[in-house]
């Protein structure tokens, strides 16, 4: 389909039967014209003053063939001159040729998130059979951990939680799969994600979504696929050692044995604080890098709907509404912005360790919880700070321990309504929460360092004014948002992608500090398989 036809609008109430007729007339050309056409994006635009019932509309694109030679079909387009109808021919994948060098074990991913899980796929597919080491259970086993035995009764399991198992923390995460990166790998993560079992809206939709209680069903899925290409899957193992010599790896600690070493993929993810830690002091270079630090904010969801969508809040046709706000200069050096906000979704704890509280937000695949919640973060440099990588995990590490300590040692997450946050002042009544354990009334301004809470006073008070209620009754303000980023970065080659001065080892995604959100991170892993690859002769 060589046309490329953009921004074409239909009205809420509009059926996308009459997409084939606005396409003929865009063109200029009978209905009968046209040989096929197909949806490759749509998108809700609601934009201010647009959120009138009529003003609504969604926006789509869409591949078109005409029943007309392709010549034809150019010269037409050369005499339209329009930035809305162009000559579309789709990037055809790269296939990297496989290397010359003798792999003599198998190659290793540890980490079985979005980056190992996609890394362990491509590598599967290409003949070399990887090894996933995954720390966690699998997501069967896993579910059981987190529902029944943490949420209902209480007992932390810290090998078997919201972060680690199958999927890792991406499996319990909102599912959002909209990324800024431009990658054409990025259409193949999603396609892979289809083919498991997502819904085929992904394909098309600006801001694609799975939903936490359909990731675990795909993520199993594509475990199975990595099996059944010779790849294996070992749940409750950790990688717990790497051996360097002359700036390579030659061996690697699973569960404290050491093993012969070939290519080994990290792909740990940034709670792996004991690994990271690990790697620094076995001589990995580990640098600090800037991360965000906040607050979680919950909302009705109805609040957020009337905020963008205006008199058509509740029309049946539009999915519960989000928000992206940036409070310029709010914090000293820069602004205090919203983090995966999560529509009619969860706020869920995101500990790896036990007693420590960190928050973060879901959504299911339909989004029907009448909370929404979004990060409210800012930036900080741990070099600016004085701090080391490690330190830098040190950092946020004791300010989880303080939310944990400052809720009686319990896990219900701290909490405060965002007027009384303003005032300084003790919430009282309900602690109405959508996280699964429970809140606490908390005093925040005394929780969070003096960083975020200026930046809060400020941003609270200028979103309030664009979001009317943002900062209102309520409005309820949760913490700490300490996992929207790494603080760290294992450096690696940009040509090889190889760790530098740890030939051998090749960090990808969040953990390593390449990535963030599910697709970055999947891509990221992707790239480092190809690499492993280009070098390496396959096994089969």
């Amino acid at each position: 389909m060589p046309i490329l036809v953009r921004n074409i609008p239909l009205a809420l109430e509009d059926s996308e039967e009459l997409l084939l007729p606005a396409v003929a007339l865009r063109l200029k050309v009978p209905v009968e014209a046209i040989r096929s056409y197909s949806i490759i994006r749509r998108a809700l635009d609601a934009r201010r003053g647009r959120r009138s019932e009529g003003g609504i509309r969604f926006s789509y694109h869409l591949e078109v063939a005409l029943d007309e030679p392709r010549q034809r079909t150019k010269e037409r387009l050369e005499r339209f001159r329009r930035r809305d109808v162009l000559w579309f021919d789709p990037p055809s994948p790269v296939r990297i040729e496989a290397g010359r060098e003798t792999l003599a074990v198998r190659p290793v991913v540890v980490g079985f998130g979005p980056a190992g899980m996609f890394a362990a796929l491509r590598l599967a597919e290409r003949g070399y059979e990887p090894i996933v080491l995954e720390r966690g259970r699998d997501v069967r086993r896993r579910h059981r951990d987190v529902l029944q035995r943490f949420y209902k009764q209480g007992e932390f399991d810290p090998e078997s939680n919201l972060l680690f198992g199958e999927g890792g923390a991406g499996t319990y995460s909102d599912g959002k799969l909209y990324t800024r990166v431009q990658d054409p790998l990025c259409g193949e993560v999603l396609e892979s994600l289809y083919r498991h079992g997502a819904d085929p809206d992904i394909l098309v939709d600006a801001r694609p979504h799975i939903g936490s209680d359909r990731l675990p069903t795909i993520c199993a899925r594509i475990r199975k696929t990595i099996e059944s290409l010779g790849g294996s899957v070992r749940f409750e193992s950790r990688l717990t050692d790497v051996q360097l010599s002359e700036g390579g790896l030659r061996s690697i600690g699973i569960d404290e044995e050491l093993t012969p070493a070939g290519p080994t993929i990290l792909a740990m993810g940034h709670s792996a604080r004991d690994t990271i830690r690990m790697l620094a002091r076995r001589g990995v270079r580990i640098d600090p890098k800037p991360f965000q630090l906040g607050v979680r904010m919950e909302h009705p969801q109805s609040l957020v709907d009337r905020w963008q969508y205006g008199l058509a809040a509740g029309h049946s046709r539009l999915a519960p509404a989000e928000y992206h706000c940036v409070a310029k200069g709010a914090a000293a050096e820069g602004d205090m912005f919203s983090f995966c906000m999560c529509p009619g979704g969860l706020i869920l704890p995101t500990n790896e360790s036990a007693g420590l509280i960190a928050t973060n937000g879901a959504s299911q695949a339909r989004r029907g919880s009448p909370y929404a919640n979004s990060g409210l973060v800012i930036t900080l440099d741990p070099s600016e700070m004085g701090l080391s990588a490690c330190e830098a995990l040190g950092y946020l590490e004791a300010l989880e321990r303080r939310a944990f300590e400052s809720t009686g040692n319990s896990y219900r997450v701290p909490m405060q309504r965002a007027g009384d946050y303003l005032k300084r002042r003790g919430s009282e009544g309900s602690a109405d929460t959508s996280y699964p354990l429970g809140g606490q009334w908390t005093d925040i301004a005394g929780l969070m360092p003096r960083e975020v809470t200026s930046a809060l006073d400020r941003a609270l008070v200028m979103l309030d004014k664009k979001y009317p209620g943002f900062a209102g009754e309520d409005a309820v303000v949760t913490a700490p948002e300490t996992r929207a980023s790494s603080p760290v970065r294992i450096v690696r080659d940009p040509v090889t992608r190889e760790a530098v001065h740890a030939a051998g080892l090749y960090p990808v995604g969040e953990g390593a500090g390449y990535a963030g959100g599910i697709i970055s991170a999947a891509v990221d892993g992707i790239k480092s398989a190809d690499a492993v690859i280009g070098r390496f002769a396959a096994l089969r």
